[in-house]
C-alpha cells in the first residue's frame, strides 16, 4: 500500500503523538488533532507538506465534522481514522463526583462516537478505509479499581466497534481495537487526576493508586506507532491487538477464566432452554457465606 493519510486525535502526546510521528516518518500524510493545536506545530515544521494540525474537542460533533472537512480540503482523502484521545481520573464509584464520571465517558465514548460516525461517510466514498480505536487492556479483562468510568467506556467502545464492523462488512471498512497494557505515556501522570479515597476503599481504590505510582511502564509508545503504521498496511489485519507483555498475559489469564467459568455452569445455563432437562444441578458450592 502507498501513502496512507492518517486524522489521529489526542495527537499532541502519549499513543497519539507517537503514532502520529511514525507515519510521518514512514512517509504517509497526518491530520494531527488537538484541543490546542499549538501543541503538534512542531509536527507541521517538520513535515509541511505531509502534515496539518488541526483543532479538535471530540466531544463537539460540529468540531468533529469541521475537522474532517478540513483533512479532505487539504490531502484530498482519508485513509486511517484513529481514535485516540482520552483519559482517566481515579475515585470509588460510589463517591466520585457524578459530573466527573460523566465528563470522562462524553471523552473516552461519546468522543470515539462522533469521530466514527463522521468518518464513515468519508470512508464509504472512497471506498473503505480503517478505524483504529485505542482502548486497553482493562477494556477486556475489566476490574481496576478506581476508574469505573474509563474501563465502563472502553468496554463499550468495544461494543460500538464490532456492531459497526458488522453493520459495514460489505463496505470495505475495516476497524482494529488496539488494548495497550502500561506504557511510558502520561496518561497515569499528568493526565489523570486522583480525587478523595474514602477510608473504607482504601484496599481497594487506594493501593490501585499507591500500585500505580511506582510501578514502571514496560511499554514503548514509539514502538506501539510503528507497529501500527506497519500493521494497517496488511490486508489481514486482526480485529483486537493486545500491547505488552503483560497485557497478553492478562488476556490469557483471563480468557482461560472464563472459559472455565462457562463449563462449569454449562448444565445450569442450558436448563433454562424449554427443551432441556430441569433443574439441573448446581456446581458444588463453596464455604463462603452467602450475601445476607
Amino acid at each position: 500500500m502507498s501513502e496512507l493519510t492518517w486524522l489521529i486525535t489526542g495527537s499532541s502526546r502519549g499513543f497519539g503523538r507517537a503514532l502520529a510521528t511514525a507515519a510521518l516518518e514512514a512517509g504517509d500524510r497526518v491530520a494531527a488533532t488537538a484541543r490546542d493545536p499549538g501543541q503538534v506545530g512542531d509536527l507541521v515544521g517538520k513535515y509541511p507538506d505531509r502534515a496539518l494540525a488541526v483543532a479538535l474537542d471530540v466531544t463537539d460533533q460540529a468540531a468533529v465534522q469541521s475537522a474532517f472537512e478540513a483533512a479532505v480540503d487539504r490531502f484530498g482523502r482519508i485513509d486511517v481514522v484513529v481514535n485516540n484521545a482520552g483519559y482517566a481520573n481515579v475515585a470509588p464509584v460510589e463517591t466520585g463526583p457524578v459530573h466527573d464520571f460523566r465528563r470522562q465517558f462524553e471523552t473516552n465514548f461519546w468522543g470515539v462516537y462522533n469521530v466514527s460516525r463522521a468518518a464513515l461517510p468519508m470512508l464509504r466514498s472512497s471506498g473503505g478505509g480503517t478505524i483504529i480505536q485505542f482502548s486497553s487492556i482493562g477494556g477486556r479483562v475489566g476490574g481496576s479499581a478506581g476508574i469505573g468510568s474509563y474501563q465502563a467506556a472502553k468496554f463499550a467502545v468495544d461494543g460500538l466497534t464490532r456492531v459497526l464492523a458488522a453493520e459495514t462488512a460489505p463496505l470495505g471498512i475495516r476497524y482494529l481495537v488496539v488494548e495497550p497494557g502500561g506504557f511510558a505515556t502520561d496518561w497515569a501522570g499528568a493526565s489523570m487526576q486522583v480525587l478523595d479515597v474514602p477510608e473504607e476503599y482504601e484496599q481497594t481504590v487506594g493501593a490501585m493508586v499507591r500500585y500505580r505510582s511506582g510501578a514502571a511502564a514496560a511499554g514503548d509508545p514509539q514502538r506501539a506507532g510503528e507497529i501500527l503504521v506497519r500493521l494497517v498496511r496488511r490486508r489481514d489485519l486482526p480485529s483486537h491487538l493486545i500491547l505488552g507483555a503483560g497485557a497478553v498475559q492478562m488476556a490469557q489469564d483471563y480468557s482461560r477464566g472464563q472459559l472455565a467459568e462457562a463449563e462449569k455452569w454449562a448444565d445450569v445455563s442450558r436448563s433454562a432452554d424449554f427443551d432441556r432437562p430441569y433443574p439441573a444441578e448446581f456446581p458444588a458450592d463453596t464455604d463462603a457465606r452467602p450475601p445476607s
